[in-house]
């Protein structure tokens, strides 16, 4: 199945697997399928999507969160990178060879390899970061040795998509993208939402480029890579008066930040899946707030669970109530955001996990 058909299946998906997918870790963990082996005898290993470990944001989220693991099992850990999209299945394939026990695919783009493994290794563990590995479409994980770990970032760029409606000096705020992909275009969706919440309590009308949540598709820069096609498209929303600024694609924030430099201009920048100020303080001064996944932690408890024999397939959905996503401190932006603006905010996630506020996303229950 092409990523293209997955994409339609997934973004069609009110997921109808909520009911089953648990918003949390789940009760009691299932029997480790890797046996009765001892700690020190475990081997857990990741491969990464083409952005690699470095990337200072989902790649290095899912790396920290396996070598802290790995750290306190006291074992070692392997990990491949992948260079392109032709590399998964190999990578996969190559961990398998090498005695894994639990092999950890980190993005929605290694999915159909993480999928074909896990059939054809049914005593080997696998963690699916970013997609439910659901190939044949039936709303449920295809192999009972996946656990997937998800996360509904639109309520938290929810969150953000209404604090930068509430700074913005131009009336103008944008997003773009690597791919569009519904782990990408969640933040996306969930941010103009924000946005249009602002506007409708505050009677203003502060304007979202770069996406069209009607049409579902916007500014993508067909890749994972901060390279002079995202300088490009985020330099097109500054030309377009862009104060506030959410790529969402790993280091394409990179990019943008390069361009907001350049612009001369007061600009916001806004980080996903880290807190972006955290891990790359050259861009520390620029940022507004980051949209957070847990996956770090998500990494670290499954594969200390597993290692210790608790391997729980189980899938965790990310969410405000659980906080497996939020949003990052202001930090240096802390000055530009009212006192109220910041305590509407406590509000409405609070709104959000009651119920009160609805976000739509495709994995919304």
């Amino acid at each position: 199945m092409t990523k293209t058909t997955r994409k339609a299946i997934l973004g069609g998906l009110a997921i109808a697997s909520a009911s089953v997918l648990l918003a949390g870790c789940g009760s009691a963990p299932e029997t480790s399928a890797s046996g009765e082996a001892s700690a020190s005898d475990y081997l857990p290993c990741m491969v990464s999507d083409f952005g690699g470990f470095d990337d200072k944001s989902f790649n290095q989220l899912g790396y920290d969160g396996l070598m802290k693991a790995a750290d306190e099992l006291g074992v070692e850990a392997k990990t491949v990178e992948s260079a392109t999209e032709t590399d998964y299945a190999s990578n996969v394939q190559g961990l398998v060879d090498q005695g894994c026990n639990t092999i950890i695919t980190v993005g929605f783009a290694l999915a159909d390899a993480a999928a074909e493994s896990a059939a054809a290794n049914p005593d080997i563990e696998y963690v699916s970061i970013d997609d439910i590995v659901d190939i044949d479409g039936d709303g449920e994980t295809d192999s009972s040795n996946i656990k997937p770990i998800i996360f509904d970032t639109a309520q938290a760029a929810f969150l953000a998509g209404y604090l930068s409606a509430g700074v913005t000096q131009t009336g103008v705020v944008g997003t773009f993208g690597g791919m569009n992909f519904p782990t990408v275009t969640i933040f996306m969706d969930g941010f103009a939402q924000g946005v249009t919440y602002y506007n409708d309590e505050n009677s203003t009308d502060v304007q979202v480029i770069g996406w069209d949540s009607a049409a579902q598709d916007g500014s993508f820069t067909g890749g994972f890579e901060a390279n002079d096609g995202a300088r490009q498209i985020a330099q097109g929303l500054i030309d377009q008066n862009a104060d506030v600024i959410l790529p969402v694609g790993g280091p394409i924030y990179q990019s943008a930040a390069a361009a907001i430099e350049d612009s001369g201009k007061n600009i916001a920048l806004i980080g996903t899946d880290a807190d972006v100020y955290e891990t790359d303080p050259s861009v520390a001064s620029l940022l507004l707030t980051s949209i957070l996944k847990g996956i770090d932690v998500g990494v670290y408890d499954t594969i200390t669970a597993a290692g210790n024999g608790d391997f729980d397939s189980t899938p965790f959905i990310g969410t405000l109530e659980n906080e497996g996503v939020g949003i990052a401190p202001f930090h240096d932006w802390e000055a530009n955001v009212p006192a109220d603006l910041s305590s509407k905010l406590d509000e409405l996630k609070q709104s959000i996990i009651d119920g009160d506020i609805t976000v739509d996303s495709y994995l919304a229950s």
